[in-house]
C-alpha cells in the first residue's frame, strides 16, 4: 500500500466461543429497538446525548471528512417551531386538509399499518431532538467549498451507531422524516450545503407506549442474506 502516516491498531485477544457470544448477546440487545412515537417528557442527561453523538461521529465515512452535523434541539420553543413547521409539511402529505394527498395511495397504504398520521406530539414532548445535517462539501476542515464523497452513505452509518448507542444507553427513538425538510436548516441556522437527512426523536417511552404489531415483523436471515 501506498506510504502514509499511520498509528498501530489491534483489538483484544478473545477467542472465537467468546466473539460469537457478544454478537449474539448484541444482536438480542438490539432485536428489543423500536421506533416509539409516544414519549414522556422526563429528562435525560445531556451527557448519554453527548456520548451518543460522538459514537455517530465515529463512524466509517468518505475521505474521512466526517459530512455530518448534529444540531441538538432541547428548547421548547424551537421544539414547538419545528412541530409547527413538520406538521405543516405532514398535513400536505396525508391531504389532512384538502382531501388530496399529496402521497400515493401505495404509500399510504403501506404507512397504514403503523397508524401514522400527520399529528407529531413528540416532537414537543421529546426532551431532545437531534436534527441530523449532510454535509455535501466542507471536508474535514468545514470550509464550506471542498468536496465531500460518499455522503448519503456515510451521514447513513452514523446515524445507525448513534441510535444503537442510544438504545444501549436505554432510551427510545424515532427517525422522523418530514418531507420537504428544508425548513430544518433555517430554523436550526444551518448553511446551504448541508442538507437536512432525519430528526432523531430522543427520550423515555410514556407509560401507556405501545408499537404496532406490524412493526414485530422481521424478515428472517434466509430472506436477508445469501452466502456465495
Amino acid at each position: 500500500m501506498k506510504q502514509h502516516d499511520s498509528v498501530p491498531y489491534s483489538l483484544p485477544t478473545i477467542d472465537d466461543a467468546e466473539r460469537i457470544r457478544r454478537a449474539q448477546a448484541f444482536r438480542e440487545s438490539l432485536s428489543s429497538r423500536r421506533s416509539c412515537r409516544y414519549f414522556s417528557d422526563a429528562a435525560v442527561p445531556k451527557e448519554i446525548i453527548e456520548a451518543a453523538i460522538l459514537a455517530g461521529g465515529s463512524a466509517p465515512n468518505g475521505a474521512n471528512h466526517q459530512p455530518w452535523h448534529f444540531a441538538v434541539v432541547s428548547s421548547p420553543d424551537i421544539k414547538k417551531s419545528i412541530r409547527t413547521a413538520a406538521e405543516d409539511e405532514e398535513r400536505e402529505f396525508y391531504g389532512a386538509d384538502t382531501g388530496k394527498a399529496k402521497a400515493s395511495d401505495e404509500w399510504l397504504g403501506a404507512l397504514d399499518p403503523l397508524g401514522t398520521d400527520e399529528q407529531k406530539p413528540f416532537l414537543e414532548i421529546a426532551p431532545w431532538l437531534i436534527v441530523v445535517f449532510a454535509q455535501r462539501k466542507g471536508g474535514i476542515e468545514e470550509d464550506g467549498k471542498t468536496q465531500n464523497y460518499y455522503v448519503n452513505e456515510s451521514v447513513g452509518l452514523a446515524c445507525g451507531m448513534l441510535i444503537t448507542t442510544l438504545h444501549e444507553a436505554g432510551l427510545a427513538t424515532l427517525t422522523h422524516t418530514p418531507s420537504p425538510m428544508g425548513f430544518l436548516r433555517d430554523i436550526c441556522g444551518r448553511p446551504p450545503e448541508e442538507k437536512p437527512v432525519m430528526i432523531i426523536v430522543v427520550g423515555h417511552p410514556a407509560k401507556d407506549a405501545t408499537v404496532p404489531t406490524h412493526a414485530l415483523r422481521k424478515k428472517p436471515l434466509s430472506q436477508i442474506s445469501s452466502w456465495l
